[in-house]
């Protein structure tokens, strides 16, 4: 699982987001999560995209 986010605050949203991931994924496997600062986001203040396989 591939997990990508996009913050326009991370210093205040970076917690937040934390809290949650660790709700969801409490234990391993942990997916690979990269967080981007931006300035701008469409209307947006936070954004994330996931790409996982399911197994067949």
């Amino acid at each position: 699982m591939d997990v990508t986010s996009f913050h326009t605050d991370p210093e205040t949203q970076f917690a937040t987001v934390l809290k949650i991931k660790d709700r969801i994924f409490p234990s391993k496997p942990y997916p690979n999560w990269t967080a981007v600062g931006v300035n701008w986001l469409a209307g947006f203040d936070f954004e994330i995209k996931v790409v996982a396989r399911i197994p067949g």
